[in-house]
């Protein structure tokens, strides 16, 4: 398995126990509406996945802590790509 991927099955892990959870509910409700636009599942969670990935990067590369305002902001822009 290359880099990439198992990158994205741990990012898909994270996005499916938010989901399991209701943590945040947000990312349900974004799931929801992303499905319901008419975007498959794979789909739905890449998008998801790219606002994690955002607030991956600073917590791991720039040591800045987890900002769940951000990530919740960028939820609710999908299917706008996530640059804040």
């Amino acid at each position: 398995m290359e880099t990439n991927d198992m990158l994205r099955e741990q990012i898909f892990e994270i996005i499916k126990n938010q989901l399991k959870n209701n943590d945040p509910p947000e990312t349900k409700i974004t799931f929801d509406r992303l499905l319901k636009a008419g975007y498959n599942d794979f789909q739905t969670r890449q998008m998801i996945g790219q606002c994690l990935s955002v607030e991956l990067f600073e917590v791991i590369k720039n040591g800045k802590p987890y900002n769940n305002a951000r990530y919740i902001k960028n939820l609710k822009k999908l299917p706008k790509e996530p640059f804040d």
